[in-house]
């Protein structure tokens, strides 16, 4: 009797071991996702300057600008936006290849793209992207790359072998599934067999580069729910960190919402943002839409910041210094720090101006990004917008007034007993540094026509 009760409680302990590991297993799965950045990621990217055309010397220019000017205040991601294998792409966009695949896109032997060596000279000899991103990381920064969702058209109809299987290209491809701006590429279809094994593939190639930041495209509008899925298992197969971005967005918040918090580290809420007030008027909405979201490893994204010099070989009109107003500029950076998206500059960082600097070397504005809590807005007034978010540690608040209107400027006023305070606060300007005084029951503030104040709030009582 002894013996079988000893027995019974080994097997007890032997499953609850068990239960113990898988359990233990599934919490490191289910956090792989939000284990990086836990705070919004910062950094420079190379589309709205240079579209398709990007260079090796042109991202090691931006590389050594952001390392002198911009790292001290938290900038450290370089990334190398699409078309980074298309040879000689001219000043074009959005590239396609004819039926029988000209231009040849550079693969290696298991269907993976590579870098074109007459722009990324180190990739030759199959090195792909590791020379650059050594060089990037010796600067003390970060190196990422976008890529487009699926399997090359051209690996399909070739039939090229998947690394470590039996299967080939053409049985893993959806060829009814290809994006709608770009032809090179079919979807994979993640039922079949050899699929998740082609995107493990890809990202320890990516590991084997040095890859820290990956942004994947036409892969959630619409939303490709197996293939996010599959690229996150195989992100957290290749044992290397790499925060994961998604663009462009066009999601149903209801619906989608957990399931990219829960997989992705970034998603663009937005089509592409460009400098043109229209566009910045209506990430206010979208922002607000998103505000439940807002979290360390998981963060909604306003998109890139097109502000400097854009579009010097496309991809957006002709070459220019940004459109935006000093005041929209100035709106723009407000609203990106307190709904704390991820900060990717697009401009050309070799061509920065001092006033540009200046707005993205703000410690006090880039600690709304970086180090705040339960942002929201507060109200909206027809054209007067408040935002507000906690200071960690504190009773402080941060405040953001916004005036969207088009008369010269507008008073916005804000109770201190709406943002939980005292009747008598003190009340810091962020953008200036200036500390503005003390003030009883409500402060107000003049804002300029599509400007923007950011301020820290503390009680006085």
């Amino acid at each position: 009797m002894k013996i079988k009760l000893l027995q019974i409680a080994l097997v007890a302990l032997i499953f609850a071991e068990a239960n113990a590991q898988v359990s233990e297993s599934k919490v490191k799965n289910a956090s792989s996702a939000v284990s990086l950045a836990l705070t919004p990621p910062m950094g420079w990217n190379s589309y709205d300057c240079y579209g398709a055309t990007v260079t090796e010397q042109e991202v090691k220019d931006n590389a050594n600008m952001m390392s002198v000017y911009l790292k001290d205040f938290g900038w450290e991601y370089i990334v190398v936006d699409y078309c980074w294998y298309y040879p000689y792409p001219g000043a074009m966009n959005n590239l396609a290849q004819t039926s029988d695949f000209n231009p040849n896109l550079p693969l290696d032997t298991y269907g993976r793209l590579l870098p074109a060596v007459d722009r990324f000279p180190t990739s030759a000899n199959s090195m792909g992207f590791k020379s650059l991103a050594d060089y990037i990381h010796g600067r003390g920064l970060k190196f990422g790359i976008h890529v487009m969702r699926g399997i090359p058209r051209e690996a399909v109809a070739k039939k090229m072998p998947i690394l470590g299987t039996k299967y080939t290209a053409d049985m893993i491809a959806n060829v009814n599934d290809t994006c709608n701006w770009m032809n090179a590429m079919y979807g994979v279809d993640m039922s079949k067999k050899g699929a998740q094994e082609y995107y493990n593939s890809l990202y320890e190639l990516y590991a084997s580069w040095g890859v820290d930041f990956v942004k994947v495209d036409d892969i959630s509008s619409p939303y490709h729910y197996e293939e996010i899925e599959g690229v996150r298992k195989a992100i957290d197969n290749c044992k290397r960190p790499m925060v994961l971005s998604l663009s462009p967005g066009d999601y149903i918040v209801d619906k989608q919402a957990e399931h990219v918090k829960e997989n992705v580290n970034m998603w663009r809420i937005s089509s592409d943002f460009w400098d043109n007030w229209h566009s910045l008027y209506n990430q206010f909405e979208l922002c607000h839409n998103w505000e439940n979201f807002i979290g360390p490893g998981h963060w909604p994204d306003a998109d890139m910041i097109p502000i400097g010099l854009l579009s010097r070989r496309g991809p957006n009109g002709e070459p220019r210094r940004s459109l935006f107003t000093e005041n929209e500029k100035t709106t723009l950076m407000t609203l990106f720090s307190i709904f704390r998206s991820p900060l990717m500059y697009g401009g050309d960082l070799t061509m920065m101006k001092n006033d540009e600097r200046k707005l993205l070397s703000n410690k006090a504005v880039l600690a709304v990004n970086q180090n705040s809590t339960n942002n929201r807005q507060l109200f909206r007034h027809l054209d007067k917008i408040a935002w507000i978010a906690d200071v960690p540690s504190s009773t402080d608040k941060y405040l953001a007034l916004f005036y969207l209107g088009d008369y010269t400027s507008s008073e916005v006023s804000v109770k201190f007993s709406e943002i939980g305070l005292n009747p008598t606060c003190k009340v810091v300007d962020l953008w200036s540094g200036k500390n503005l005084g003390e003030f009883t029951t409500t402060f107000n503030s003049q804002i300029p026509t599509h400007g923007a104040g950011l301020y820290r709030i503390s009680n006085l009582q």
